[in-house]
């Protein structure tokens, strides 16, 4: 890992193999990469990049661990959607981009990717505002989604919008704070939304500054407690970033982590994926 984990947002990764469009909005995108080798087709990840909903962070940032995950014999694809300082970004668009992108994305995906995706929901990877992202989704369309993979999500948007997590940043989302807007947080805080059917496994660092692991903590402990078949690992000694850096110590865990979700799909041959 560099020394200032944030250079995970700017290293270079291979292009991607094809970008197809699940909308006529110019951010209405996704990535598509191969997965490596000459396996049977298996269920599409789908990874949602965080940077709290903001414009300046795009999906690029997101390329060399979907490359990474693609060399373990997924195949992937990298959503984009609009975001906050963007025309149109922000509520209800940011939101209902990504459920329109996770509904579409493995008809695209098959289509691009002959014989390799396997006609099933896909599986969600989500960081830390795309976390919270993918949560959403499989909350509000979960025949959309099979499992999800949460990295250090904002799993609690009125706890994050109490703490000012990143100078606004779910203000920015939503419009305002949950007394201005309690509609909107209702319909969009994980924390309102459990349980969830799906199942779902939390990742957070214990030293991550960017988003609490007390809200990780406290989602799926909630969400246990409604009956959602969630589970938390935290890793010590792992900050925000390293979940998403396929050179970091974490990375290892997220890999297996993913593994299992997919392991635990009906259907699928558990001894299919890389080992």
């Amino acid at each position: 890992m560099p020394a200032d984990p944030r250079a995970v947002l700017t290293r270079p990764a291979p292009t991607p193999d094809a970008t197809v469009a699940y909308g006529d909005h110019p951010e209405q995108v996704a990535d598509l990469r191969r997965p490596a080798g000459d396996g049977p087709a298996r269920p599409l990840v789908v990874v949602v990049h965080g940077g709290f909903w903001r414009a300046e962070y795009d999906r690029s940032h997101t390329g060399p661990m979907a490359a990474a995950l693609a060399a373990q014999g997924h195949p992937v694809a990298q959503i984009e959607y609009r975001r906050t300082g963007q025309p149109d970004g922000g509520w209800p668009h940011t939101l209902t981009d990504v459920l329109a992108g996770v509904a579409a994305l493995p008809g695209l995906a098959a289509a691009a990717l002959p014989g390799r995706v396997a006609p099933v929901p896909p599986v969600l990877v989500g960081h830390s505002a795309g976390g919270h992202l993918a949560l959403y989704v499989a909350a509000q369309a979960p025949g959309t989604v099979s499992a999800v993979l949460a990295l250090a999500p904002v799993a609690d948007l009125a706890e994050a919008y109490r703490l000012d997590l990143d100078a606004g940043a779910v203000a920015a989302l939503l419009g305002g704070g949950p007394a201005e807007f309690p509609d909107r947080y209702a319909a969009a805080d994980p924390s309102a939304l459990v349980p969830i059917g799906v199942r779902s496994v939390v990742m957070h660092g214990t030293l991550d500054r960017q988003v609490p692991v007390a809200m990780s903590r406290s989602w799926v402990a909630a969400a246990r407690a409604a009956g959602s078949p969630a589970t938390l690992i935290e890793l010590p000694e792992c900050e925000h970033f390293g979940l998403i850096a396929p050179d970091s110590a974490a990375w290892p865990r997220v890999v297996a982590a993913l593994r299992s979700l997919h392991d635990d799909l009906p259907g699928i041959d558990a001894a299919s994926p890389s080992r």
